[in-house]
């Protein structure tokens, strides 16, 4: 063997070492919006609140016109400058946020949201007409600023959405930029999925 390919293969079988060496857990928290967070925008149809997450890491939750932003992490300025991902539809979320550790740093989360449609007998939303995406976001850093959702999946057309969801996280947390990459559907797309949008100011 070469000493060129030794080196290759050295440095190859090391770059597996330091991936395997990471450790991808789970933990979970509250968002309890109107509790434990901090008001600093609001008017007649909204507002957005600076909320508590984990190990540091906050939550900024936005809600306007019966629709829901929420970004992770260490946001940064321009969060302020009209940062905006939701869906078309009205939507609202649960209060339990899934988060993905690397070695005890969040870096990614997984949020449930409740996509609004209608029952066409009464003309109104209900438990069984509504949709359920989980949400999977990328955990901006310190000095990063690079909070933004991920990747969705949609908890009625998948068994194993939740499984999605983590994989999801795991895989693209690494590489993905924010503002230059478009989240996309994981697994089964159904027909309730409320039209994702998304504004990040230049």
């Amino acid at each position: 063997m070469g000493v060129r390919l030794f080196l290759l293969l050295c440095g190859f079988l090391l770059a597996i070492a330091q991936v395997q060496a990471v450790e991808i857990t789970s933990t979970y928290s509250k968002l309890e919006v109107g509790e434990k967070c901090v008001q600093f925008e609001a008017d007649e149809i909204g507002g957005s609140f600076a909320c508590p997450g984990h190990g540091g890491y906050g939550v900024l939750f936005s809600e306007y016109d019966l629709r829901t932003s929420i970004f992770y992490g260490f946001v940064g300025d321009w969060y302020a400058d009209g940062a905006w991902e939701s869906f078309q539809t009205f939507n609202s979320v649960n209060d339990t946020i899934e988060w993905r550790l690397h070695d005890g740093v969040p870096r990614a989360s997984i949020l449930r949201w409740f996509i609004e449609f209608a029952d066409p007998a009464t003309g109104s939303p209900t438990p069984e007409t509504r949709g359920e995406i989980l949400v999977v976001s990328k955990v901006a850093q310190p000095g990063a600023s690079d909070a933004c959702v991920m990747a969705y999946v949609d908890a009625r057309a998948n068994a194993d959405a939740n499984m999605l969801a983590r994989k999801a996280a795991d895989d693209l947390v690494a590489t993905f930029r924010c503002r230059i990459d478009e989240p996309k559907y994981v697994g089964e797309e159904g027909l309730k999925t409320g039209f994702p949008v998304r504004t990040f100011s230049p």
